[in-house]
């Protein structure tokens, strides 16, 4: 997979503030599951994975000090530049992709853009991403959709009902030729596009190929209560397939 002539950055987006989380006064990538924050999580993911040469973090500015401390404790190595967010998950994104452009210093990268609060990847996914960049030029990854999808009109009319089968739901890593990824930022922001909801989403709207790669079920993002004790549950289960064993009975 490692290939000399390019580099593969990760692009860690933590620019929210968790409003939606409802913790008052920490930002939902600082959360603590495990005793350890979800970015820490999110993060060792990309610092023991093989293929991937280095980090970039977009953070909500007021937190970057303690963002610092954190990669200092825990021995995150890989991140080469924290950056502060924009005023938009959008804008967020394109800083982290200008640190990753001084990062490559002239050299070509993939760049795997992630969402600090989605913890619950592996290192084989990071892999595929780099794989299916280099076949095809884009990897969004995936969820399989397991209940009907349907698209409505604004008075709640059923407009469509698409195959099953062949839909997904939009995740992260969302990775690409960072060269591919600046320029449809760039020409967004002349446009005066600055909201995107996310890369896959700007990058179709400029007409680029995108290809999706199936992810686990379980790479979810932490935005809501509900999905902090989804992912503590899903840790918890883990850890006890460690000390019990899969597939044995417990005694």
């Amino acid at each position: 997979m490692k290939d000399k002539k390019t580099i593969n950055i990760g692009v860690i987006f933590a620019g929210g503030v968790g409003s939606r989380m409802h913790s008052k006064d920490t930002p939902k990538q600082f959360l603590k599951v495990h005793d350890k924050p979800i970015i820490i999580h999110t993060l060792e993911h990309f610092e023991k994975n093989a293929d991937i040469d280095a980090v970039v973090i977009a953070c909500v500015s007021d937190w970057i000090p303690h963002l610092e401390k954190l990669i200092y404790q825990y021995r995150i190595e890989k991140v080469k530049k924290i950056v502060c967010g924009g005023e938009s998950g959008q804008l967020s994104i394109y800083n982290g992709l200008c640190a990753a452009e001084e990062v490559a210093a002239g050299k070509e990268a993939i760049v795997l853009i992630h969402d600090g609060v989605r913890p619950l990847i592996n290192s084989e996914l990071l892999s595929e991403n780099i794989r299916c960049v280099k076949e095809k030029g884009s990897a969004v990854t995936a969820g399989i959709v397991k209940e009907t999808i349907v698209v409505v009109d604004a008075d709640g009319r059923v407009e469509q009902v698409p195959s099953r089968e062949k839909s997904r739901v939009a995740k992260a890593p969302q990775s690409f030729w960072l060269n591919d990824i600046l320029s449809v930022h760039r020409q967004a922001m002349k446009d005066g596009i600055t909201n995107s909801i996310d890369s896959c989403t700007l990058m179709k709207q400029y007409g680029r190929d995108l290809f999706m790669l199936d992810g686990p079920y379980e790479n979810i993002k932490i935005t809501t209560p509900d999905d902090f004790y989804t992912m503590r549950a899903i840790l918890d289960a883990k850890e006890n397939a460690q000390i019990y064993g899969y597939g044995e009975d417990v005694k």
